[in-house]
């Protein structure tokens, strides 16, 4: 009995290094936005909030928790830009800082006014943001910083090749 074996080098046709980009993307995108939840949010935010998400705290904790998003929604970017009007904006350096600026307001409405709130509440965190999150100057802070993630992501992605593969 014969056996045929095929390396994979994509998944779901994506090639595999529009996947790593989409993960280095999030994790370099991250750091700048984890400096900015240092020092220009409300402290402690990074220190203790985030990592209060998965029962942790401490400023180790926080990075290492944002940094995991960071890849997280990295991958997830690469995932929806697979999405036939968006494939191609995506693989041009251009227009992909515009589907960043959506991206960085996208995670910002889905995860921090959204799940973050209903998330510390269930775990008890003492001192949840109401819901929906919403706070000025708080929302547009975190905002820019969502934004300030998304545009290392989105342009290594844009960097990676053309939507030919």
């Amino acid at each position: 009995m014969a056996t045929d074996t095929t390396t994979a080098s994509a998944t779901a046709g994506v090639a595999s290094k529009r996947w790593i980009a989409g993960a280095v993307g999030g994790f370099i995108g991250s750091i700048p936005f984890g400096l900015m939840m240092m020092y220009v949010m409300p402290p402690p935010m990074l220190e203790v909030v985030v990592p209060a998400l998965y029962g942790l705290d401490g400023l180790v904790a926080g990075w290492a928790v944002h940094q995991f998003h960071g890849v997280v929604l990295g991958v997830v970017y690469v995932g929806l830009v697979q999405l036939p009007p968006l494939k191609r904006p995506a693989s041009e350096p251009s227009s992909a800082f515009v589907l960043a600026i959506g991206y960085g307001i996208l995670t910002t409405i889905v995860f921090a006014v959204l799940v973050m709130p209903i998330w510390l509440t269930t775990i008890g965190f003492p001192n949840a943001p109401p819901f929906p999150n919403v706070a000025i100057p708080g929302t547009i802070v975190s905002t820019i910083g969502h934004i300030v993630y998304a545009i290392p992501l989105a342009l290594l992605y844009a960097m990676t090749g053309t939507t030919e593969e």
